[in-house]
Parts: structure tokens; sequence; C-alpha cells
């Protein structure tokens, strides 16, 4: 799972609940999360200790005007 804030499409309202944020900023390279890494973190989410994943695909990358 590729996760890139700059095309999450609610990017700013959601970004202080995503545990990306929380644990990592918004690094603008993206983050790529393997199943091992995506089944921790929803374990981590479940028990509490962490926000869960606010990811919506499909927004447009930042600074992006539409045509």
């Amino acid at each position: 799972m590729l996760i890139d804030c700059e095309t999450c499409a609610v990017r700013g309202p959601a970004c202080a609940g995503c545990v990306v944020s929380v644990m990592l900023g918004t690094p603008p390279e993206g983050v790529e999360l393997d199943e091992v890494e995506q089944r921790a973190l929803r374990v981590l989410a479940d028990a509490g200790m962490v926000p869960r994943l606010r990811l919506v695909a499909g927004g447009r990358p930042a600074g992006h005007r539409a045509a």
C-alpha cells in the first residue's frame, strides 16, 4: 500500500487523526507499507494506541489547480 498524503482527498481536516501524520508527520515522498506493517497498524489502532489510517485516495496533489 502506497500512502501519498499529497493526493489524499481529506488532507487537512483529517490529518490530525491519521496514523501517518501522528507517527511520521506528512512525508512529501509518501510511505509504502507492506501487509505485515498494515496489520500491525490495525492491531495498534484496534487497541486504541494509535489513530486509524484516514487516507482517502483520489485527491489532487498539493498545489495542483483545476483546469
